[in-house]
């Protein structure tokens, strides 16, 4: 299109380079992480300097609800400083890691304290998504490694992403993570526990 910019999807990062590449389209947009390892893989691409958005991932829980958001905080602080948390990002993120370090529960874990669920729109690789009947990804692992901790049974709960806030309000669900960007406006009905990953977005162009 001659006056405008035309945005074309591809469901796979790979298939976008390949087009930028051959000259269909101009640049990429996406995550930071695959993008460093589009471009060591292909000679003549840059990455652009200035992110094209920076987006802080936090998890929801009701506002009344201070007890939860403490015990979440507290054992995210843990599962950051050990390593877990990155380990899992990396399990899902980056060509080369893909499946390596995936999070187990240790041995011994017991959930004396009944369930907690966990709202999320399994539609949202590589956070949240559907390999059969199974939820998996970096916030499903990372729920998981916080109940565990904390002695509670993790139960994920798919929804719309538009329900998910509302469910977590009304006590339906007990958190929410679904790759959910802290907003002033979302701060205004729930609480944000600290954020567990910063997604980056770049822009990937031809040299």
């Amino acid at each position: 299109e001659k006056d405008g910019s035309k945005i074309e999807r591809y469901s796979k990062g790979a298939d976008a380079v390949l087009a930028l590449t051959q000259g269909k389209i101009d640049c990429v947009i996406i995550d930071n992480e695959p993008a460093k390892a589009f471009v060591a893989a292909n000679k003549g691409l840059k990455i652009l300097d200035e992110p094209f958005a920076e987006e802080d991932y936090a998890i929801c829980i009701a506002k009344d609800n201070n007890d939860l958001t403490e015990k979440f905080n507290k054992t995210l602080a843990e599962l950051k400083e050990d390593g877990t948390v990155d380990n899992i990002i990396k399990n899902f993120i980056g060509d080369d890691t893909k499946g390596k370090s995936p999070y187990e529960t240790p041995e011994g874990t017991e959930y004396p304290n009944g369930e907690l669920h966990m709202a999320t729109n399994a539609a949202f690789e590589p956070y949240e998504y559907k390999e059969g009947n199974e939820i998996v990804g970096i916030d499903a692992m990372i729920a998981k490694a916080i109940c565990d901790k904390l002695g509670y049974k993790l139960v994920i709960d798919d929804m719309e992403f538009d329900s998910i806030i509302t469910a977590v309000q009304s006590g339906k669900a007990d958190f929410g993570m679904a790759g959910m960007t802290v907003t002033d406006e979302r701060k205004q009905a729930i609480n944000f526990t600290d954020s567990y990953t910063t997604a980056k977005q770049v822009i990937i162009v031809k040299e």
